[in-house]
């Protein structure tokens, strides 16, 4: 009798542990895992909901009419989030993570027109009200809702904070 209560608790013991375990392994595993900034870790930005995440197969959803090509240069799976920059300019930040770099390359190479150098991961482009840059297998878009002179270097302080958070 004693022996069997013994057994009960080191069992309950044992699933307790490793339940704690495995969510202080899955918080940190989230946490470094997304390329997504939390509130003010880009200075001003804050997000302003959830992540969402499409496959190849439902990037068509997301980007109709534009997919088929993202799909063809290797794309993997697409997350997109918004964000709100100092409660008054609005954006969307979409990683695209691809098979390989050629790939992020091939996307960011076809849009060059209208737009500047940028000097972002591997390579980066400054739109009016956008900008774009690969870093390895991962293409990173951003897009004002709003025009401005404010609206370059937001994007720039939020771009630069994804940058951070992408390892290859």
């Amino acid at each position: 009798m004693i022996g069997r209560q013994i057994a009960i608790k080191a069992s309950l013991l044992l699933l307790v542990t490793t339940f704690m375990l495995h969510g202080a392994c899955s918080r940190r595993t989230g946490n470094a895992a997304t390329p997504f900034p939390d509130a003010n870790e880009a200075p001003g930005w804050v997000k302003t909901g959830e992540t969402r995440t499409f496959s190849a197969a439902e990037l068509w959803s997301y980007i109709d009419g534009d997919a088929d090509r993202y799909v063809k240069a290797g794309v993997e799976s697409t997350s997109t989030s918004d964000y709100k920059f100092q409660s008054k300019l609005e954006a969307v930040a979409d990683v695209y993570v691809m098979a390989n770099a050629a790939g992020a390359r091939r996307i960011l190479d076809s849009e060059t027109g209208g737009s500047q150098s940028l000097q972002l991961g591997d390579a980066g482009r400054l739109y009016a009200g956008s900008l774009a840059f690969c870093k390895g297998r991962y293409l990173v878009r951003l897009v004002a809702y709003q025009q401005g002179p404010e609206v370059q270097p937001a994007l720039q302080t939020l771009g630069r904070a994804i940058e951070s958070r992408i390892s290859e």
